[in-house]
């Protein structure tokens, strides 16, 4: 059984039960992605119920997990960063999320289960996938332009080659664990085959952006336990509009700072504007981290030493990695591209991070404006750009979202049992709203 059920699953569990037992009839529904009986009125003591429910429970647990569909944070009563008074720079968009950024789809796959000692090839599992559609399902086969930075190459991020020689980006991006780059890779072709087909010369070929962080302290790495279904599933559920954070997808089974870390997201809305009498053109920035890096001392929060006021160790040495894409709608160039994902660095740093020698620290950003410019049906093709000397405001952006975003993975999250009764507990929001309020930071 599943030691650590998602707090905001529970909650709406819990809600949903006081509002819908006392009146059901012998029937079954849904909560969170979990399977509930509801028996009628008077044929069952509550006991019998939750001698129910949990059989239930535990037969999902052993099933690949799927997440719930996101809903907005007033309803699941999500806790992000913002909400505990973490003052931050810059206006963020609606979902405050990289998909603020139009036409960008976000899905997972998370894998949770079994408990206790590590059999390699059954568990316990703590991992997943995460897919990243720059265009969405509507214009998965329309290139972006896109340009990539490596901060530290302790860590693989696929396709980055041709990304660099191109200036494109072809397709979805998938992140996962260290040991399932290869099969992720594979099914993200065999998914473009399915949904695009050949091109204008007769050939399906594909080389897709697959990166990865190590999850090895709380799952089965070496057991191989993401399958290419795994990967269909995230990339067909890809969605915009409010994503979830925390242990989810590829995140699942991440550290930060020694506190429980996995996927996290921000954005910023970025005016540029020229001379006084000229209107603001409004762009948006958003940001995607798998956050899995970091030492616990180093973690800063608005500028306090939170991680030296809160000690503790989960491992001896740095062993992580932070994947970072980065999202806009402004129209930029790779070369421009490339520029704004070296700002993630910066953002990064804010938290305190220094990207150690065993970090992974790669980092992607492609742009939605200028669409179908890599179509060979005509011979030019009339493109947008924004001149370098406008964009500070941009690289502001990145930087701003890189930190919310790292911290919106951890303080969106709940502690996590894993291999060998290995625990990595949440960083506790009482403790850093204190910090916040002793340091005369809380917003």
């Amino acid at each position: 059984m599943v030691r650590n059920l998602d707090t905001n699953v529970k909650a709406t569990a819990r809600s949903h039960t006081a509002t819908q037992v006392g009146a059901c009839h012998a029937e079954a529904f849904s909560v969170g992605g979990l399977n509930v009986f509801c028996m009628p009125r008077g044929s069952t003591s509550p006991l019998f119920f939750v001698l129910l429910l949990l059989p239930v429970i535990d037969a999902a647990a052993r099933e690949p997990q799927k997440s719930p569909p996101a809903t907005s944070t007033i309803e699941n009563k999500i806790i992000r960063a913002r909400d505990l008074g973490v003052p931050f720079d810059g206006t963020p968009g609606k979902f405050n999320a990289i998909t603020d950024v139009a036409g960008v789809e976000v899905g997972y796959t998370t894998l949770i289960n079994g408990d206790g000692k590590l059999i390699v090839g059954q568990g316990p599992v703590r991992t997943g996938v995460t897919a990243i559609l720059p265009r969405g399902h509507a214009d998965a086969n329309d290139p972006v332009y896109a340009g990539v930075f490596s901060l530290n190459g302790n860590g693989e991020m696929t396709g980055t080659a041709w990304i660099e020689e191109s200036g494109f980006l072809e397709g979805p991006i998938a992140i996962t664990n260290t040991h399932s780059v290869g099969v992720a890779r594979d099914a993200v072709i065999a998914w473009r085959n399915t949904h695009g087909g050949a091109d204008a010369q007769g050939f399906s070929w594909s080389l897709p952006v697959v990166a990865e962080t190590w999850d090895g302290w709380l799952n089965d790495v070496n057991g191989f336990h993401v399958k290419p279904e795994h990967v269909f599933r995230a990339l067909d559920t890809a969605h915009g509009g409010a994503i979830e954070e925390g242990s989810i997808g590829g995140g699942t089974g991440m550290i930060c700072y020694e506190f429980k870390g996995g996927n996290g997201t921000a954005s910023r809305k970025i005016d540029i504007k020229t001379g006084k009498n000229n209107p603001a053109m409004t762009y948006t920035v958003g940001v995607f981290v798998q956050a899995n890096f970091g030492r616990r001392p180093l973690l800063t929060i608005a500028g306090v030493p939170v991680g030296k006021e809160i000690p503790g160790q989960v491992y001896k040495e740095e062993t992580g990695s932070c994947i970072a894409i980065v999202a806009t709608d402004a129209p930029l160039l790779p070369n421009q591209l490339k520029r704004l994902a070296r700002r993630v660095s910066l953002g990064l740093a804010r938290t305190g991070t220094i990207s150690g020698n065993g970090s992974g620290d790669l980092f992607l950003a492609f742009s939605t404006a200028n669409p179908n410019v890599a179509n060979a049906d005509q011979v030019t093709h009339n493109v947008q750009t924004i001149p370098n000397d406008l964009m500070d405001p941009m690289f502001a952006g990145v930087v701003e979202a890189t930190e919310e975003a790292v911290l919106n993975a951890l303080i969106d999250n709940q502690s996590m049992t894993g291999r060998d009764n290995h625990r990595v507990d949440a960083l506790p929001h009482d403790r850093v709203r204190k910090l916040l309020k002793r340091y005369h930071r809380l917003r």
